[in-house]
C-alpha cells in the first residue's frame, strides 16, 4: 500500500499529466546527420558502464526497454523514476537497483546528488518530455528521450537549450537508425544497388484501443500525446523517407480522415495521408493511421531495382526483399537488439564525448515537419518547408 506522502505526489502527478490512472501503462510504440554510420563499438569491455535513470515506468519500458538492458555493454539501470512505489520497488528487485535509487516525480531533482545515475531516459507521454529532459539537465545529467521529441517545435527547441546550457548530451530515441535490417538497407541505396532513387512509400499504423489496452489512454488525449497517429505512428513513415533519401524535405502536403463521432478522434487525429518532395525529385508518400490493422512497412523504388522491409520498424521481426527485372531475393541479415544498440550509443557518445547521431536536432526537424503536414491537411495546401 502507498503511503500518504507517497500517494499524493502521485496523484499531483496524473492531475499535472491529465492522466488520471494510464501513466501506470505508459508506452512508447529516432548536429550530426541521422545517415551517418554509428559509432563503432568500442573495445573495452571493461569500459565503465554508465548508470541509467528510468523515467517512466509503463509497458514500453518494462517490456522492450527495460530488459534490453541486458544486451547492453557500456549502460546498465541504475535508478528509476515513478509515481507508483510498489511497482518501483518491485522493478528495482528484478534489476539490483538499490531502494534508496528509487525516486517520486516530486523529488526527482534531488537525481542531481545521485552520482550513480549518468544518463536519465525519459519514457513518458510526449507532453512530459520537455518538462523532464529540462529537469534532468538542470540535475546535470545527459538525456535519452522518446520520440516523438515534444509536442511543439517551441519544446524542443527549450530541450535542445537545456542541455546546451548544461553542457550534457541530449539524444532521441529513433530505435530504427539503429536497427540492423535498416541500417543495411541505407547502406545499399547509398551504394546505388537500386539505381537512382524515384520514390519512396511508407505506411504505419495500428487499433488505436483505449478501453481495452490502458497503455492507449494517453494516446488520445492531445495535450499529453501532441496529436494522433500521425505523432505516435507516422513519425515512423516520416524519418524512414529521411534517413533513407539522406534529404531534407522542400515541401509537403496531406489529407486528413478522423471521424469525430468516434470518441478516440475527438481531440486526435485518426488517418493521415502526406507527401514529401525532396530536393533531388524523389517523392515519398506516406500514411498513418490509428483503425487499420497494424503495418509497418516502406517501399524504395529506384530506377534498377525495389527495396521493400515489411515489417520495416517491428520491436524483433524484420523482412527484406528486393527485387528487379531478374526476379526477387530476401537478403540474409541477422536480427539485432536495436534498443540496446541505441542505448549504448547515448553511452559511447558521453565516454567518448560525441554528438549522438540522433540529436534533439533531429527529433526538433521531425517536429517541425509534423506541424507543417498538420498545417497543410488543415488547409489543403502545399506547404514549403
Amino acid at each position: 500500500m502507498e503511503s500518504t506522502s507517497s500517494a499524493d505526489s502521485r496523484r499531483r502527478f496524473l492531475r499535472q499529466a491529465g492522466l488520471s490512472a494510464a501513466l501506470a501503462a505508459v508506452a512508447g510504440p529516432a548536429a550530426a546527420l541521422p545517415f551517418s554510420e554509428p559509432v563503432s563499438a568500442m573495445q573495452n569491455d571493461n569500459q565503465k558502464k554508465l548508470g541509467f535513470a528510468i523515467v517512466g515506468l509503463g509497458k514500453f519500458a518494462q517490456e522492450q526497454m527495460m530488459p534490453s538492458f541486458k544486451d547492453c555493454k557500456h549502460a546498465r539501470i541504475t535508478a528509476l523514476v515513478s509515481g507508483s512505489p510498489d511497482k518501483a520497488q518491485k522493478l528495482a528487485a528484478e534489476y539490483g537497483v538499490e531502494a534508496k535509487n528509487i525516486y517520486s516525480y516530486d523529488n526527482f531533482d534531488s537525481i542531481k546528488d545521485n552520482p550513480a545515475v549518468d544518463v536519465v531516459y525519459i519514457v513518458l507521454p510526449v507532453g512530459l518530455h520537455a518538462e523532464y529532459t529540462v529537469r534532468a539537465a538542470k540535475a546535470g545529467k545527459h538525456v535519452l528521450t522518446e520520440k516523438p521529441m515534444a509536442n511543439t517545435p517551441e519544446d524542443c527547441q527549450k530541450m535542445i537549450e537545456a542541455c546546451k546550457k548544461a553542457n550534457v548530451k541530449l539524444m532521441v530515441a529513433y530505435r530504427a537508425q539503429y536497427e540492423p535490417f535498416n541500417l543495411d538497407a541505407i547502406a545499399r541505396i547509398r551504394k546505388g544497388e537500386l539505381g537512382k532513387v524515384m520514390q519512396i512509400t511508407a505506411d504505419h499504423g495500428r487499433i488505436v484501443d483505449p478501453t481495452g489496452d490502458k497503455a492507449d489512454t494517453w494516446r488520445i488525449q492531445k495535450k499529453l500525446a501532441g496529436g494522433g497517429s500521425l505523432m505516435d505512428l507516422g513519425i515512423y513513415s516520416l524519418n524512414a523517407a529521411r534517413y533513407l533519401t539522406g534529404e531534407e524535405p522542400v515541401e509537403v502536403t496531406a489529407l486528413e480522415m478522423s471521424d469525430k463521432a468516434d470518441p478516440r478522434f475527438k481531440e486526435v487525429e485518426d488517418r493521415i495521408h502526406f507527401t514529401l518532395r525532396f530536393p533531388s525529385g524523389i517523392l515519398a508518400t506516406c500514411t498513418s493511421s490509428y483503425s487499420t490493422e497494424g503495418v509497418k512497412r516502406y517501399r524504395v523504388f529506384g530506377q534498377k531495382a525495389w527495396l521493400d522491409l515489411d515489417p520495416a520498424t517491428d520491436y524483433y521481426e524484420h523482412k527484406m526483399t528486393i527485387g528487379d527485372k531478374d526476379g526477387q531475393q530476401q537478403p540474409k541479415i541477422k536480427e539485432g537488439n536495436q534498443f540496446a544498440a541505441e542505448v549504448d550509443h547515448m553511452a559511447e557518445c558521453v565516454l567518448q564525448n560525441k554528438t549522438p547521431k540522433t540529436p534533439g536536432e533531429e527529433g526538433l526537424k521531425d517536429i517541425r515537419l509534423i506541424m507543417a503536414i498538420y498545417e497543410a491537411a488543415r488547409t489543403g495546401k502545399k506547404v514549403k518547408v
